[in-house]
Protein backbone atom coordinates (compact mmCIF):
# COMPACT_ATOMS: atom_id res chain seq x y z
CA UNK A 1 0.00 0.00 0.00
CA UNK A 2 1.30 3.45 -0.37
CA UNK A 3 0.75 4.94 3.09
CA UNK A 4 3.45 1.90 4.26
CA UNK A 5 7.20 1.56 3.43
CA UNK A 6 9.61 -0.92 4.59
CA UNK A 7 12.62 -0.48 5.76
CA UNK A 8 15.18 -2.80 6.68
CA UNK A 9 17.87 -3.33 9.52
CA UNK A 10 20.03 -5.86 9.24
CA UNK A 11 21.83 -7.68 12.37
CA UNK A 12 23.30 -10.52 13.32
CA UNK A 13 20.11 -13.29 13.10
CA UNK A 14 20.81 -14.54 17.00
CA UNK A 15 20.30 -11.01 18.06
CA UNK A 16 17.20 -10.49 16.01
CA UNK A 17 15.24 -12.99 18.09
CA UNK A 18 16.15 -10.72 21.44
CA UNK A 19 15.70 -7.44 20.37
CA UNK A 20 12.85 -5.35 18.20
CA UNK A 21 15.24 -3.18 17.08
CA UNK A 22 17.35 -5.84 14.93
CA UNK A 23 14.01 -6.71 12.75
CA UNK A 24 12.05 -5.80 9.30
CA UNK A 25 9.24 -3.47 9.87
CA UNK A 26 6.47 -1.83 7.92
CA UNK A 27 5.52 1.46 9.61
CA UNK A 28 3.13 4.22 8.81
CA UNK A 29 4.14 7.17 6.98
CA UNK A 30 1.95 9.06 9.46
CA UNK A 31 3.07 7.32 12.41
CA UNK A 32 6.72 8.74 11.82
CA UNK A 33 5.07 12.23 10.90
CA UNK A 34 4.30 12.44 14.14
CA UNK A 35 7.05 11.25 15.85
CA UNK A 36 11.34 12.39 16.02
CA UNK A 37 13.55 11.05 14.93
CA UNK A 38 17.28 11.39 16.53
CA UNK A 39 20.36 11.87 15.22
CA UNK A 40 23.50 10.84 17.76
CA UNK A 41 27.34 10.13 17.01
CA UNK A 42 30.13 7.20 17.94
CA UNK A 43 34.13 7.44 17.48
CA UNK A 44 36.08 4.89 16.78
CA UNK A 45 39.52 4.54 18.57
CA UNK A 46 42.95 2.88 17.24
CA UNK A 47 41.39 -0.60 17.53
CA UNK A 48 38.81 -0.27 14.57
CA UNK A 49 36.15 -2.76 16.58
CA UNK A 50 35.95 -0.63 19.46
CA UNK A 51 33.68 2.74 19.80
CA UNK A 52 33.47 5.63 21.97
CA UNK A 53 29.94 6.52 22.80
CA UNK A 54 28.80 10.49 22.96
CA UNK A 55 26.81 11.34 26.13
CA UNK A 56 23.60 11.69 24.14
CA UNK A 57 24.76 8.11 22.77
CA UNK A 58 25.21 7.06 26.67
CA UNK A 59 21.97 9.22 27.56
CA UNK A 60 19.74 7.09 24.91
CA UNK A 61 21.40 4.03 25.78
CA UNK A 62 19.95 4.10 29.00
CA UNK A 63 16.52 4.76 28.50
CA UNK A 64 16.24 1.94 26.41
CA UNK A 65 18.12 -0.38 28.60
CA UNK A 66 21.28 -0.94 26.68
CA UNK A 67 19.85 -1.85 23.33
CA UNK A 68 21.12 1.23 21.43
CA UNK A 69 25.16 -0.32 22.63
CA UNK A 70 24.40 -4.10 21.47
CA UNK A 71 22.74 -2.85 18.25
CA UNK A 72 25.09 -0.34 17.31
CA UNK A 73 28.52 -3.03 17.82
CA UNK A 74 26.49 -5.62 15.53
CA UNK A 75 26.04 -3.23 13.21
CA UNK A 76 29.85 -1.46 14.00
CA UNK A 77 30.94 -1.47 9.89
CA UNK A 78 27.62 0.98 9.24
CA UNK A 79 29.34 3.83 11.49
CA UNK A 80 32.25 4.73 10.05
CA UNK A 81 33.02 7.95 9.42
CA UNK A 82 30.71 9.48 6.31
CA UNK A 83 28.04 6.45 7.57
CA UNK A 84 24.95 5.88 9.47
CA UNK A 85 23.04 3.24 10.81
CA UNK A 86 19.05 3.27 11.13
CA UNK A 87 17.40 1.43 14.70
CA UNK A 88 14.00 1.22 15.43
CA UNK A 89 12.06 0.90 18.26
CA UNK A 90 13.90 1.64 20.94
CA UNK A 91 12.79 4.79 22.47
CA UNK A 92 9.14 5.96 22.87
CA UNK A 93 10.18 9.43 21.86
CA UNK A 94 12.07 8.41 18.86
CA UNK A 95 11.03 6.08 17.15
CA UNK A 96 13.56 5.68 14.84
CA UNK A 97 17.07 6.72 15.58
CA UNK A 98 20.55 7.25 13.33
CA UNK A 99 23.89 6.49 14.56
CA UNK A 100 26.52 8.08 12.79
CA UNK A 101 30.47 7.69 12.75
CA UNK A 102 32.52 10.61 13.87
CA UNK A 103 35.69 9.50 13.61
CA UNK A 104 38.50 9.54 16.15
CA UNK A 105 37.69 12.08 19.19
CA UNK A 106 39.24 15.26 19.41
CA UNK A 107 40.10 15.34 15.77
CA UNK A 108 41.14 18.79 14.76
CA UNK A 109 43.36 20.67 12.48
CA UNK A 110 44.74 18.80 9.47
CA UNK A 111 48.10 20.82 8.60
CA UNK A 112 48.05 18.44 5.22
CA UNK A 113 44.87 18.68 4.52
CA UNK A 114 44.00 22.39 5.52
CA UNK A 115 41.01 21.32 6.99
CA UNK A 116 39.83 21.05 11.02
CA UNK A 117 38.69 17.36 10.33
CA UNK A 118 36.71 17.09 13.56
CA UNK A 119 34.06 20.23 12.47
CA UNK A 120 33.86 18.59 8.60
CA UNK A 121 33.58 14.88 10.38
CA UNK A 122 30.76 16.23 12.29
CA UNK A 123 29.01 17.98 9.46
CA UNK A 124 28.94 14.99 6.83
CA UNK A 125 27.47 12.86 9.98
CA UNK A 126 24.99 15.30 10.65
CA UNK A 127 24.15 15.28 6.83
CA UNK A 128 24.08 11.47 6.88
CA UNK A 129 21.66 11.00 9.46
CA UNK A 130 19.29 13.67 8.45
CA UNK A 131 19.21 12.12 5.24
CA UNK A 132 18.49 9.08 6.29
CA UNK A 133 15.62 10.04 8.63
CA UNK A 134 14.27 12.29 5.79
CA UNK A 135 14.17 9.58 3.15
CA UNK A 136 12.19 7.06 5.52
CA UNK A 137 9.78 10.13 5.69
CA UNK A 138 10.95 11.78 9.29
CA UNK A 139 10.08 15.29 9.16
CA UNK A 140 10.87 16.08 12.55
CA UNK A 141 14.53 15.51 13.26
CA UNK A 142 16.53 16.19 16.57
CA UNK A 143 20.48 16.13 16.39
CA UNK A 144 22.88 15.94 19.20
CA UNK A 145 25.75 18.61 18.75
CA UNK A 146 28.17 15.39 17.63
CA UNK A 147 30.86 17.45 19.79
CA UNK A 148 30.68 20.26 17.14
CA UNK A 149 27.35 22.05 17.07
CA UNK A 150 28.06 24.57 14.58
CA UNK A 151 29.37 22.47 12.36
CA UNK A 152 26.47 19.84 12.61
CA UNK A 153 23.77 22.13 12.17
CA UNK A 154 25.18 23.48 8.96
CA UNK A 155 26.03 19.76 8.07
CA UNK A 156 21.85 18.71 8.31
CA UNK A 157 21.05 22.36 7.03
CA UNK A 158 22.65 21.64 4.24
CA UNK A 159 22.36 18.31 3.79
CA UNK A 160 18.47 17.97 3.82
CA UNK A 161 18.13 20.73 1.17
CA UNK A 162 18.09 20.17 -2.42
CA UNK A 163 16.54 21.97 -5.27
CA UNK A 164 13.15 21.06 -6.62
CA UNK A 165 11.35 24.69 -7.22
CA UNK A 166 9.60 22.93 -10.46
CA UNK A 167 8.88 19.44 -9.64
CA UNK A 168 5.29 18.90 -8.73
CA UNK A 169 4.77 19.54 -5.14
CA UNK A 170 3.62 16.20 -4.42
CA UNK A 171 7.02 14.85 -5.91
CA UNK A 172 8.96 17.33 -4.03
CA UNK A 173 11.43 15.92 -1.37
CA UNK A 174 10.22 17.61 2.15
CA UNK A 175 12.76 19.31 3.82
CA UNK A 176 12.38 17.97 7.63
CA UNK A 177 12.08 20.42 10.86
CA UNK A 178 15.74 20.30 12.44
CA UNK A 179 16.64 20.78 16.09
CA UNK A 180 19.17 20.43 18.90
CA UNK A 181 19.04 18.11 21.43
CA UNK A 182 18.51 19.85 24.57
CA UNK A 183 21.52 20.89 26.95
CA UNK A 184 24.01 21.95 23.86
CA UNK A 185 25.28 24.62 22.67
CA UNK A 186 21.97 26.24 20.97
CA UNK A 187 24.18 30.02 20.05
CA UNK A 188 26.58 27.83 18.20
CA UNK A 189 23.83 25.68 16.28
CA UNK A 190 21.72 28.40 15.26
CA UNK A 191 24.89 30.30 14.13
CA UNK A 192 25.13 27.18 11.85
CA UNK A 193 22.19 27.21 10.54
CA UNK A 194 21.97 30.65 9.46
CA UNK A 195 25.52 29.99 7.72
CA UNK A 196 23.97 27.48 5.89
CA UNK A 197 20.55 29.08 4.86
CA UNK A 198 22.55 31.54 3.57
CA UNK A 199 24.49 28.73 1.44
CA UNK A 200 21.62 27.27 0.05
CA UNK A 201 20.27 30.55 -0.53
CA UNK A 202 23.28 31.23 -2.81
CA UNK A 203 22.26 27.48 -3.94
CA UNK A 204 18.69 28.62 -5.04
CA UNK A 205 19.65 31.24 -7.05
CA UNK A 206 22.55 29.86 -8.81
CA UNK A 207 20.34 26.60 -10.04
CA UNK A 208 17.40 28.44 -10.82
CA UNK A 209 16.44 28.26 -14.74
CA UNK A 210 18.06 30.99 -16.40
CA UNK A 211 14.37 32.23 -17.85
CA UNK A 212 13.46 32.60 -14.02
CA UNK A 213 16.34 34.47 -12.98
CA UNK A 214 16.75 37.52 -15.65
CA UNK A 215 18.42 40.44 -14.14
CA UNK A 216 15.09 41.94 -13.52
CA UNK A 217 13.80 38.89 -11.80
CA UNK A 218 17.08 38.19 -9.87
CA UNK A 219 16.68 41.61 -9.09
CA UNK A 220 12.98 41.10 -7.60
CA UNK A 221 14.31 37.70 -5.69
CA UNK A 222 17.27 39.44 -4.22
CA UNK A 223 15.54 42.54 -3.11
CA UNK A 224 12.32 40.23 -1.76
CA UNK A 225 14.43 37.93 0.31
CA UNK A 226 16.80 40.84 1.77
CA UNK A 227 14.05 42.32 3.25
CA UNK A 228 15.34 42.25 6.51
CA UNK A 229 16.70 44.62 9.33
CA UNK A 230 19.89 46.42 8.21
CA UNK A 231 19.67 45.69 4.92
CA UNK A 232 18.96 48.59 1.47
CA UNK A 233 19.32 47.06 -2.07
CA UNK A 234 18.96 49.63 -5.21
CA UNK A 235 18.72 48.00 -8.34
CA UNK A 236 20.12 50.09 -11.30
CA UNK A 237 19.57 50.12 -14.54
CA UNK A 238 21.10 50.96 -17.76
CA UNK A 239 20.72 54.50 -18.19
CA UNK A 240 23.24 54.98 -14.77
CA UNK A 241 25.53 52.48 -16.17
CA UNK A 242 25.62 54.80 -18.98
CA UNK A 243 26.59 57.92 -16.64
CA UNK A 244 29.01 55.52 -15.02
CA UNK A 245 30.27 55.45 -18.07
CA UNK A 246 30.44 51.34 -17.53
CA UNK A 247 31.52 50.32 -21.75
CA UNK A 248 32.63 46.98 -20.55
CA UNK A 249 29.46 46.10 -18.75
CA UNK A 250 27.32 47.53 -20.56
CA UNK A 251 29.51 45.73 -24.15
CA UNK A 252 28.98 42.32 -22.63
CA UNK A 253 24.75 43.41 -22.13
CA UNK A 254 24.03 44.63 -25.46
CA UNK A 255 23.92 41.69 -27.09
CA UNK A 256 20.75 39.95 -25.06
CA UNK A 257 17.06 41.69 -25.06
CA UNK A 258 17.13 41.41 -21.79
CA UNK A 259 18.31 44.78 -19.76
CA UNK A 260 21.20 45.15 -17.63
CA UNK A 261 20.80 45.38 -13.76
CA UNK A 262 23.39 46.55 -11.41
CA UNK A 263 22.58 45.40 -7.41
CA UNK A 264 24.25 47.77 -5.17
CA UNK A 265 23.20 46.15 -1.52
CA UNK A 266 24.63 47.80 2.08
CA UNK A 267 24.22 46.17 5.20
CA UNK A 268 25.07 48.71 7.80
CA UNK A 269 25.80 46.71 11.07
CA UNK A 270 28.36 48.74 12.61
CA UNK A 271 26.96 51.88 14.11
CA UNK A 272 30.23 53.80 14.08
CA UNK A 273 29.99 53.53 10.41
CA UNK A 274 33.60 52.04 9.71
CA UNK A 275 34.83 51.72 6.25
CA UNK A 276 32.77 48.74 4.79
CA UNK A 277 34.02 45.79 3.19
CA UNK A 278 33.22 45.45 -0.40
CA UNK A 279 32.06 42.33 -2.19
CA UNK A 280 32.42 42.18 -5.61
CA UNK A 281 30.39 39.38 -7.23
CA UNK A 282 29.93 38.14 -11.35
CA UNK A 283 26.24 38.41 -12.54
CA UNK A 284 25.80 36.98 -15.73
CA UNK A 285 22.41 35.19 -15.24
CA UNK A 286 23.11 32.85 -18.44
CA UNK A 287 26.01 32.75 -20.34
CA UNK A 288 26.02 31.03 -23.76
CA UNK A 289 29.35 32.22 -24.84
CA UNK A 290 28.33 35.02 -27.01
CA UNK A 291 29.39 35.21 -30.59
CA UNK A 292 32.19 32.80 -29.50
CA UNK A 293 29.54 30.72 -28.54
CA UNK A 294 29.99 27.67 -26.33
CA UNK A 295 29.50 23.91 -27.30
CA UNK A 296 25.73 22.95 -26.50
CA UNK A 297 26.87 20.13 -24.55
CA UNK A 298 26.48 21.23 -20.58
CA UNK A 299 25.43 24.85 -21.73
CA UNK A 300 22.50 24.20 -19.37
CA UNK A 301 25.19 24.42 -16.34
CA UNK A 302 25.84 28.62 -17.51
CA UNK A 303 22.61 28.77 -15.85
CA UNK A 304 25.33 28.60 -12.73
CA UNK A 305 27.80 31.48 -14.14
CA UNK A 306 25.91 33.93 -11.47
CA UNK A 307 27.92 31.77 -8.79
CA UNK A 308 29.82 34.89 -7.62
CA UNK A 309 26.75 37.35 -6.99
CA UNK A 310 24.90 34.54 -5.24
CA UNK A 311 27.30 34.10 -3.14
CA UNK A 312 27.81 38.16 -2.45
CA UNK A 313 23.77 37.75 -1.77
CA UNK A 314 24.03 34.37 0.61
CA UNK A 315 27.04 36.41 2.74
CA UNK A 316 25.02 39.28 2.91
CA UNK A 317 21.93 37.37 4.12
CA UNK A 318 23.19 35.81 6.74
CA UNK A 319 25.73 38.64 7.89
CA UNK A 320 22.20 40.65 8.69
CA UNK A 321 20.60 37.20 10.07
CA UNK A 322 23.53 37.12 12.52
CA UNK A 323 23.18 40.65 13.17
CA UNK A 324 26.94 41.00 12.85
CA UNK A 325 28.91 44.59 13.54
CA UNK A 326 30.28 45.53 10.63
CA UNK A 327 29.27 47.38 7.10
CA UNK A 328 29.04 45.94 3.67
CA UNK A 329 28.97 46.78 0.30
CA UNK A 330 27.65 44.31 -2.20
CA UNK A 331 28.23 44.65 -6.02
CA UNK A 332 26.22 42.45 -8.95
CA UNK A 333 26.48 43.84 -12.09
CA UNK A 334 23.67 41.65 -13.58
CA UNK A 335 23.37 40.72 -17.34
CA UNK A 336 22.97 37.67 -19.66
CA UNK A 337 26.02 36.96 -22.22
CA UNK A 338 23.54 35.97 -25.83
CA UNK A 339 24.74 35.61 -29.46
CA UNK A 340 23.15 38.63 -31.52
CA UNK A 341 23.61 41.51 -34.40
CA UNK A 342 24.55 43.54 -31.67
CA UNK A 343 26.40 41.47 -29.21
CA UNK A 344 30.06 42.01 -28.76
CA UNK A 345 32.66 40.73 -31.80
CA UNK A 346 36.04 39.30 -31.12
CA UNK A 347 38.59 42.11 -31.72
CA UNK A 348 36.01 44.88 -30.35
CA UNK A 349 37.61 47.49 -27.99
CA UNK A 350 35.61 48.67 -25.05
CA UNK A 351 36.09 51.41 -22.54
CA UNK A 352 36.00 50.56 -19.16
CA UNK A 353 34.59 53.15 -15.94
CA UNK A 354 38.35 54.10 -15.75
CA UNK A 355 39.02 54.94 -18.75
CA UNK A 356 41.58 52.06 -19.75
CA UNK A 357 40.60 50.30 -23.38
CA UNK A 358 40.36 46.69 -23.49
CA UNK A 359 40.53 44.52 -26.80
CA UNK A 360 37.76 41.65 -26.77
CA UNK A 361 39.56 38.54 -27.94
CA UNK A 362 36.84 36.46 -27.26
CA UNK A 363 33.63 37.00 -26.09
CA UNK A 364 33.07 34.19 -24.46
CA UNK A 365 35.43 35.71 -21.42
CA UNK A 366 33.02 38.10 -20.37
CA UNK A 367 32.86 38.12 -16.71
CA UNK A 368 36.14 40.14 -16.27
CA UNK A 369 34.86 42.48 -18.16
CA UNK A 370 31.65 43.09 -16.09
CA UNK A 371 33.66 43.12 -13.01
CA UNK A 372 36.24 45.83 -14.37
CA UNK A 373 33.70 48.11 -13.92
CA UNK A 374 31.91 47.30 -10.94
CA UNK A 375 35.55 47.23 -9.23
CA UNK A 376 36.02 50.28 -10.48
CA UNK A 377 32.82 51.53 -8.89
CA UNK A 378 33.78 49.50 -5.72
CA UNK A 379 36.56 52.68 -4.92
CA UNK A 380 33.90 54.75 -4.58
CA UNK A 381 32.90 53.94 -1.19
CA UNK A 382 36.54 54.26 0.18
CA UNK A 383 36.07 50.14 1.36
CA UNK A 384 38.22 48.90 3.80
CA UNK A 385 39.13 46.02 1.59
CA UNK A 386 37.66 44.43 -1.64
CA UNK A 387 36.89 40.99 -2.70
CA UNK A 388 35.15 39.82 -5.90
CA UNK A 389 34.31 36.33 -6.71
CA UNK A 390 33.52 34.95 -10.18
CA UNK A 391 32.67 31.48 -11.99
CA UNK A 392 35.43 32.87 -14.18
CA UNK A 393 37.63 29.72 -16.09
CA UNK A 394 38.00 26.19 -16.92
CA UNK A 395 41.53 26.65 -15.79
CA UNK A 396 41.52 26.95 -12.28
CA UNK A 397 38.78 23.64 -12.47
CA UNK A 398 41.23 21.96 -13.86
CA UNK A 399 44.22 23.09 -11.40
CA UNK A 400 42.24 22.35 -8.33
CA UNK A 401 39.35 20.08 -9.23
CA UNK A 402 36.44 20.90 -6.85
CA UNK A 403 38.81 21.07 -3.75
CA UNK A 404 38.99 24.93 -3.40
CA UNK A 405 38.43 27.75 -4.59
CA UNK A 406 41.39 29.80 -6.27
CA UNK A 407 42.62 32.97 -4.35
CA UNK A 408 44.43 35.82 -5.87
CA UNK A 409 45.49 38.94 -3.75
CA UNK A 410 47.90 42.08 -2.90
CA UNK A 411 47.63 41.14 0.53
CA UNK A 412 49.35 38.32 2.49
CA UNK A 413 47.79 38.84 5.67
CA UNK A 414 44.17 39.31 3.93
CA UNK A 415 44.48 36.42 2.08
CA UNK A 416 45.64 34.37 4.80
CA UNK A 417 43.03 34.54 6.87
CA UNK A 418 41.00 33.39 3.87
CA UNK A 419 42.35 30.22 3.66
CA UNK A 420 41.80 30.01 8.08
CA UNK A 421 38.72 30.42 7.32
CA UNK A 422 38.33 28.05 4.72
CA UNK A 423 40.37 25.46 6.61
CA UNK A 424 37.42 25.66 9.65
CA UNK A 425 34.48 25.68 7.21
CA UNK A 426 35.36 22.77 5.51
CA UNK A 427 35.15 24.93 2.00
CA UNK A 428 38.41 25.32 1.68
CA UNK A 429 40.67 28.55 -0.67
CA UNK A 430 44.11 28.27 -2.18
CA UNK A 431 46.40 30.85 -3.03
CA UNK A 432 47.19 31.43 -6.31
CA UNK A 433 50.24 33.50 -7.98
CA UNK A 434 49.39 36.82 -8.89
CA UNK A 435 52.93 37.61 -11.30
CA UNK A 436 54.09 40.54 -13.16
CA UNK A 437 54.19 37.20 -15.69
CA UNK A 438 50.81 37.47 -16.23
CA UNK A 439 50.15 41.12 -16.18
CA UNK A 440 52.88 41.54 -18.78
CA UNK A 441 50.41 38.86 -21.00
CA UNK A 442 47.16 41.03 -20.69
CA UNK A 443 48.78 44.42 -21.48
CA UNK A 444 50.79 43.01 -24.01
CA UNK A 445 48.46 44.58 -27.23
CA UNK A 446 49.49 46.75 -30.26
CA UNK A 447 45.47 48.35 -29.97
CA UNK A 448 45.09 49.00 -26.35
CA UNK A 449 45.52 49.17 -22.85
CA UNK A 450 44.47 45.43 -22.63
CA UNK A 451 43.28 42.23 -23.60
CA UNK A 452 40.72 39.95 -22.28
CA UNK A 453 42.56 36.70 -22.98
CA UNK A 454 46.08 36.14 -22.93
CA UNK A 455 47.09 33.01 -24.84
CA UNK A 456 46.34 29.14 -23.99
CA UNK A 457 48.47 28.66 -20.72
CA UNK A 458 47.91 29.89 -17.08
CA UNK A 459 44.14 31.26 -17.77
CA UNK A 460 43.06 31.57 -14.56
CA UNK A 461 45.90 33.59 -13.17
CA UNK A 462 46.23 36.06 -16.60
CA UNK A 463 42.49 36.49 -15.51
CA UNK A 464 42.77 37.62 -11.90
CA UNK A 465 45.98 39.84 -13.31
CA UNK A 466 43.32 41.51 -15.74
CA UNK A 467 41.24 42.17 -13.12
CA UNK A 468 44.25 44.07 -10.70
CA UNK A 469 44.20 46.57 -13.52
CA UNK A 470 40.78 47.92 -12.20
CA UNK A 471 42.12 47.52 -8.68
CA UNK A 472 44.25 50.89 -8.35
CA UNK A 473 44.49 50.84 -4.23
CA UNK A 474 43.81 48.78 -1.25
CA UNK A 475 43.62 45.25 -0.55
CA UNK A 476 42.31 42.83 -2.80
CA UNK A 477 41.26 39.34 -3.21
CA UNK A 478 39.85 37.67 -6.16
CA UNK A 479 38.15 34.60 -5.88
CA UNK A 480 37.87 32.38 -8.96
CA UNK A 481 35.27 30.01 -7.70
CA UNK A 482 34.28 28.01 -10.92
CA UNK A 483 36.27 25.06 -9.10
CA UNK A 484 33.61 24.91 -6.91
CA UNK A 485 30.37 25.82 -8.66
CA UNK A 486 29.46 21.98 -8.95
CA UNK A 487 31.04 20.34 -11.66
CA UNK A 488 32.62 16.81 -10.65
CA UNK A 489 31.73 18.28 -6.76
CA UNK A 490 31.73 15.48 -3.85
CA UNK A 491 30.97 17.22 -0.81
CA UNK A 492 29.12 14.73 1.09
CA UNK A 493 26.94 17.28 2.54
CA UNK A 494 25.45 18.71 -0.98
CA UNK A 495 23.35 17.49 -3.26
CA UNK A 496 23.77 17.02 -6.89
CA UNK A 497 23.91 20.91 -8.63
CA UNK A 498 24.88 24.25 -7.86
CA UNK A 499 26.76 23.90 -4.35
CA UNK A 500 26.85 27.99 -3.28
CA UNK A 501 30.60 27.96 -2.27
CA UNK A 502 32.31 29.61 -0.52
CA UNK A 503 29.54 31.40 1.00
CA UNK A 504 30.20 30.30 4.60
CA UNK A 505 33.73 30.58 4.05
CA UNK A 506 32.96 34.12 3.72
CA UNK A 507 30.89 34.86 6.33
CA UNK A 508 33.67 32.48 9.22
CA UNK A 509 36.20 35.01 7.06
CA UNK A 510 34.34 38.27 7.64
CA UNK A 511 33.47 37.05 11.53
CA UNK A 512 37.68 36.29 12.19
CA UNK A 513 37.91 40.05 10.32
CA UNK A 514 35.38 41.31 13.34
CA UNK A 515 36.87 39.66 15.82
CA UNK A 516 40.64 40.52 15.09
Amino acid sequence: MALYRRTQVYCKHIYSQKYKCARTFSYSKKILNEKKGLVVGVYVTDNEDDLKFTPAFKKINEKCGGKLLECTKLAISGVKVGKGQLFYNLDPQFPVVSVVGLGKEGTGYNEQENIHEGRENARIAASVGCRQLRDIGITNIVLEGLGHPEAAAEGATLGVWQYEEFKNEKKQMKIPQLELLENEDKCSWERGVIKAEGQNLSRRLMDTPANWKTPKIFSQIVTETLNIGGVDVIVRDKSWAENKKMGAFLSVAKGSLEPPAFLEIKYMGDPNNSKPIALVGKGVTFDSGGLSLKKAENMDLMRGDVGGGSCVVGTIYAAARLKLPVNIVGLVPLTENMPSGSANKPGDVVYAMNGKSITIIDTDYEGRLILADALCYAQEFKPRFVINMATLTLEILIALGASASGAYSNSTPLVESLCQAGALSGDRVWRMPLWRYFSQQVTNSQYSDLINLAGPMGGSCTAAAFLQEFMPKGDWIHLDIASVMGIGDTTPYLSKGMTGRPTRTLIEFIIKQING
